[in-house]
């Protein structure tokens, strides 16, 4: 179900007093040059790819007992560096994609809780930075292609969207030279391609599957673009992404580089792998779409290959959170295999299956190849990552929640991140330092069981302390036997809440009020 921009009172709220003002910093720093061209010749080519719902037991270099053939992403890994602690902001779309560009937690925003549908307003103002400003300050051309879902304003006549009008409030005012996707998740209507601001076609139908028709391949009905064709869409976004890549050949050999973030919208539902793919891995059809994918990001490591920039591009791959119940768990595991290896849970739930995710950077003469890493590492930490990688200054606002995983690319054991904060589709967060793991929810905080209802109907305990060296799939709660570990997480987390940042720097507003505290439970007080 779709929830929306729901904004949660706060029963503890934190002192903003003597707080900087978010949008007086972001102005002056746009001011000051936030478009400047400063590249250098020896800065890479980034392509950030993000898939959509793939788990971190769905690829080999993630788990090993994987049964999904991935043969294109395991060479990715063995070429390059596989991060083992990686994790997503959030456990859903949206939230999580308001992290990734602007390295900061995305429930500090105005979303509190769910995801945006494809009708939805704008998420991220224009006086935010995200890693499109960031590498357009660098001298980079800046592309966005696929799945945004972070909101963007149609123009309407009455209640109805007037497709012959742009679009306004899109990637283009958060840092992206060129576009070229869809608003929301593929099964979120409208369907209809948005290049750079306008519609490539406009609708000519009404369509939708229902679940009952078809339980993998399922979108709801709306309007529909004549040039829309779901079953297409995923190689359609590939073969865009590589005819960016040949057209940006030459100028990137030339000392102008270019970003190109990749937002795919599979193996998220409507799943709908097309042949040679369809019934390939003898799983079922979502195991399927994760080989369509892996047979994709093949093409493109080809093209970057094939266009002489191999050697000079950075290639990060990724997912928005961990896998979806819609790839059929049940089924799946039958046959030996869990989207979510040895973790609990799945997208939308606190639990590690919702929010470790594959991640994987390859560079090559600059990452060791055939690398794995146990650094803790989020998606947020991409925006200080690449900023370390252009040689920018740390800025006051933009990537305030996220640490540089440059070091890691250098060889070293950890990067500065000691301390994850992640977040539910049901606004529950979880605070982890080292092992240690507080979950502020009776239970899953999303879909699996114990869904948050069920769990204060059982009289289960509203906090869950983990130690996840000794047990990653969080069976065991220690959370009566380890008050002041409890009491140091929550007095660890408020902290970082009240910063409105977990990394050093001037102390920041949150967007809102942010509650985080389960109904009956207060901060310990300190003798």
């Amino acid at each position: 179900m779709v929830q929306e921009l729901p904004v949660e009172k706060a029963r503890m709220k934190m002192n903003s007093a003597f707080r900087f003002p978010v949008a007086m910093i972001v102005v002056a720093i746009v001011l000051s040059g936030l478009d400047m061209d400063s590249s250098r010749a020896d800065h890479p080519n980034v392509i950030l790819v993000m898939a959509d719902d793939l788990g971190i037991g769905d690829l080999s270099p993630t788990n090993p007992d994987c049964k999904i053939e991935t043969p294109y992403l395991q060479t990715m890994a063995d070429e390059g560096l596989t991060f083992l602690d990686a994790h997503t902001p959030s456990s859903v779309c949206t939230p999580t994609r308001y992290g990734l560009l602007t390295g900061r937690y995305n429930w500090r925003s105005r979303l509190a809780k769910g995801v945006l549908s494809g009708t939805s307003s704008h998420l991220i103002p224009a006086d935010r930075p995200t890693l499109g400003h960031l590498m357009r300050r660098a001298g980079y051309h800046t592309a966005m292609i696929g799945k945004w879902h972070l909101g963007w304003d149609w123009q309407k006549n009455g209640k109805e969207i007037d497709f012959s009008k742009p679009v306004i409030n899109g990637p283009d005012i958060n840092g992206f030279d060129q576009y070229y996707g869809h608003c929301g998740s593929l099964d979120m209507p409208p369907y209809v391609w948005v290049d750079t601001g306008r519609i490539t076609a406009e609708p000519d139908r009404i369509e939708g599957v229902t679940r009952e028709e078809d339980q993998y391949g399922w979108y709801r009905k709306g309007p529909i673009g004549s040039d829309f064709k779901i079953p297409e869409v995923l190689p359609h976004l590939f073969d865009k992404s590589i005819g960016y890549v040949q057209e940006r050949k030459d100028a990137a050999q030339g000392g102008k580089p270019f970003f190109l973030y990749l937002a795919l919208p599979a193996p998220h539902t409507p799943i709908v792998p097309v042949p040679p793919f369809k019934d390939a891995s003898g799983l079922n059809p979502y195991a399927d779409f994760v080989m369509q994918v892996d047979h994709h990001m093949g093409q493109l490591l080809g093209a970057v290959k094939d266009a002489g920039l191999d050697d000079n591009t950075l290639v990060i791959f990724t997912s928005d959170n961990g896998c979806s119940p819609q790839a059929n768990f049940p089924l799946l595991q039958e046959q030996g295999h869990n989207p979510s290896g040895i973790y609990r849970g799945h997208k939308a739930d606190i639990y590690e299956g919702g929010h470790r995710v594959p991640l994987i950077a390859r560079w090559p003469g600059q990452i060791e190849a055939g690398r794995t890493t146990s650094a803790l590492a989020c998606l947020t930490d991409l925006y200080a990552t690449l900023e370390d990688v252009t040689e920018q200054e740390r800025q006051a606002v933009g990537g305030e929640d996220g640490y540089s995983l440059l070091p890691v690319f250098d060889g070293e054991a950890t990067s500065e991140r000691d301390t994850l904060v992640s977040h539910s589709i049901g606004g529950s967060v979880a605070i982890r330092q080292g092992s240690w793991k507080l979950c502020l929810c009776a239970g899953s905080g999303g879909w699996s069981a114990p869904r948050e209802p069920e769990a204060k109907r059982k009289g289960l305990p509203p906090l869950q302390l983990y130690n996840l060296a000794e047990d990653p799939g969080e069976t065991t709660n220690f959370a009566d036997d380890q008050p002041d570990k409890v009491e140091a997480l929550l007095e660890l987390l408020a902290r970082q809440v009240d910063r409105g940042r977990c990394t050093e720097g001037p102390t920041l507003e949150n967007d809102r009020d942010v509650e985080f505290l389960p109904d009956g439970v207060p901060m310990p007080v300190r003798n």
